[in-house]
This record gives structure tokens, C-alpha cells and sequence, in this order.
């Protein structure tokens, strides 16, 4: 047993998710992300149950953990009610904490989720406004969404669902501060700001500097593909 992976068995989401694998495959039989990826839940199992922290680093530094789509497919399947999920959202926490995550193409991708989405929530209190979907990343929605979104605000008041207006319909109305406050404390208390935090720290690590981190952000929005940003060796 290994310091990494004392400090994952000490996470609840990994001590409700591991309870005693008998390493069936059920779970990567029932997988939506093993049919598309090199992927598998009890690969995964496998390797933590082995508490070896050489190869649970190797996983950390892997795009493995960030295939799962957290459908929970393999928690309502297994017969030992492990769920293989709950083991990932554990292993990707380690894996911010330490830096770990931004070793992969996939784990890298962590900065977009937390500048959009975990900015959008302390911010908004949404993980995604239809501000984000900008055409230019989402040509498939069309020419329908690229009207919209070029007359967002004119259409909305049209409907009767202003934008940024306190309490109003839709999911760009302002929740009061009061209740942002209430939720930003909910995000220090339980962690999330830390991790968030740890995600701008390693990138930067990685990356050698805040401003290469800009520019690897800069890219993205630009190509919205985090594959066309080059690694210097």
C-alpha cells in the first residue's frame, strides 16, 4: 500500500464505489465509453485494487480516467454494487490535487471545464449559458443557432425571457447574490475552489508559465480543439 493510494481509499467517493470487485467485466460490457475509446472500467479496477502507486501514477497521468462519461451504466449493472464511476470522479480528483492531470491530452482539457463551466457557476450559477456556445465551436447547430446567437438578446426580450434579469424565466435570468453567496461558500467548504485552483497551479507547471497557459487557452478558443496546441519536449 502506497501514499497515493492511501490518500484515494480516503476519498467517499471512492470508499462507496470499491467494494469487492470480482473483476466480472460487467461493467466494461455495459460501458457507452469502452465502445468508442481505449477504455475500460475494470482495467481500471484492476489497477487500483493492485494499491500499487506506480502504476496508480501511471493512471493519473493517462487520458483513462477522463474517457468515463459518468452514466453510472456500471453502478446499476454491477453484481457487487460496485460503481467503477464513482472510482473515476475519485482517481480525477487525485489526479488535479497532484498535478497528475495535465500529463494528457485529455486530462489538460480540465482547464477549459474549469474556466467555462466551474467559472460559469460561481459566476452565474450555471455550468453553461448559450453565450458559450458561440457558432464558431458548434458549426453543427447550424445557421438556425447562428441567428440566435448573433440576436440573443433582442429574441429573448421578444419572448418575454430577458437576459440578466433577477429571478425572471430562462437560464440566463440572475439568481440574487444572497443565494451566489450561499453557493460559493458551498464550493469553498467542500473543496471545489482548491481544485479548481490546482488545475490553473499545474497547468502552469506543465506548461512552464502563466502565460504559456494563456496561450494553450488563447488556442483553444481559437480552434476549439486542445490537439492543435504543440507540446515543447
Amino acid at each position: 500500500m502506497g501514499k497515493l493510494f492511501d490518500e484515494l481509499a480516503q476519498d467517499i467517493n471512492y470508499q462507496h464505489g470499491m467494494n469487492a470487485c470480482l473483476n466480472c467485466g460487467i461493467c466494461t460490457a455495459v460501458c457507452p465509453a469502452a465502445e468508442v475509446y481505449d477504455y475500460s472500467p475494470r482495467e481500471v479496477m484492476n489497477l487500483v485494487q493492485t494499491e500499487d502507486d506506480e502504476l496508480i501514477e501511471d493512471l493519473l497521468k493517462s487520458d483513462k480516467i477522463w474517457f468515463c462519461g459518468q452514466c453510472f451504466s456500471c453502478k446499476t449493472r454491477c453484481p457487487r454494487g460496485n460503481s467503477a464511476a464513482s472510482v473515476i470522479l475519485a482517481l480525477r480528483r487525485l489526479s488535479v490535487r497532484h498535478g497528475f492531470f495535465a500529463e494528457s491530452e485529455k486530462g489538460r482539457q480540465q482547464l477549459f471545464a474549469k474556466r467555462v463551466f466551474g467559472e460559469n457557476m460561481l459566476k452565474r450559477g450555471y455550468t453553461l449559458t448559450a453565450e458559450n456556445i458561440t457558432p464558431e465551436h458548434f458549426p453543427e447547430l447550424g445557421e438556425n443557432w447562428e441567428y440566435y446567437f448573433e440576436h440573443m438578446a433582442e429574441m429573448r426580450e421578444w419572448w418575454g425571457v430577458p437576459m440578466d434579469l433577477e429571478n425572471s424565466p430562462g437560464s440566463h435570468r440572475r439568481i440574487p447574490e444572497k443565494d451566489m453567496d450561499e453557493l460559493r461558500a458551498i464550493y469553498e467548504k467542500t473543496g471545489a475552489i482548491e481544485l479548481m485552483q490546482a488545475v490553473e497551479k499545474g497547468m502552469e507547471k506543465k506548461l512552464g508559465s502563466k502565460a504559456e497557459v494563456e496561450k494553450f487557452w488563447d488556442n483553444w478558443v481559437e480552434t476549439a480543439d486542445s490537439r492543435t496546441y504543440k507540446m515543447k519536449d
